[in-house]
């Protein structure tokens, strides 16, 4: 029994291999011929023109093709997703705007109002107070800002002047002989 196993499969792989080699090479040899060639690229062409006419018949009855239908797909997609997104937001400010959030929001900001305005209050009073009991203001312990006075024109040292361009890039006001 092992060797009519043994013996079936050399006989089908010797057949194997010479038949894919024949086949090839007879795909080969149909491919090479050009009224092989001419035919497939005849009928690719007659494929292209049917397309066409189908195309043309289908808009002239006002029926969608595949590629109008694809496009009006991603189009509703495109749509569907912004809507959530919209659905979303409005979910979010549903949540915040509450009737309870916004009145208990409300109550504390009438709460830190009025400890506002009682502040506010006792401010003034103290203010009205102070103003009523005048008191001597204090003397400014800093002096006073001074500005510095320019020598006149005529009280400008003399002596040759210099060409030198650092010495007539100083102003008289600031050289160091004053």
């Amino acid at each position: 029994m092992p060797d009519e196993r043994n013996i079936a499969n050399r006989l089908r792989e010797r057949l194997g291999d010479s038949t894919e080699e024949r086949l090839g090479k007879a795909l080969s040899d149909l491919l090479e011929n050009p009224l092989v060639t001419g035919a497939i690229g005849l009928t690719f062409d007659a494929r292209e023109r049917a397309t066409q006419a189908q195309e043309l018949a289908m808009g002239a009855l006002n029926i969608p093709s595949a590629a109008d239908i694809e496009r009006l797909t991603r189009r509703i997609r495109s749509i569907s997703q912004r809507l959530e997104g919209i659905e979303d937001g409005i979910d979010r400010i549903g949540r915040s705007v509450a009737p309870g959030a916004v009145e208990a929001r409300l109550e504390a900001i009438e709460r830190e109002l009025a400890t506002v305005s009682e502040k506010l209050e006792e401010i003034v009073r103290a203010q009205r107070k102070n103003a009523s009991s005048p008191e001597p203001r204090a003397r400014r312990s800093a002096p006073k800002f001074t500005r510095r006075k320019r020598a006149p024109v005529d009280k400008l040292p003399t002596g040759a002047p210099s060409t030198d361009a650092s010495s007539a890039s100083v102003p008289a006001a600031e050289s160091p002989a004053q």
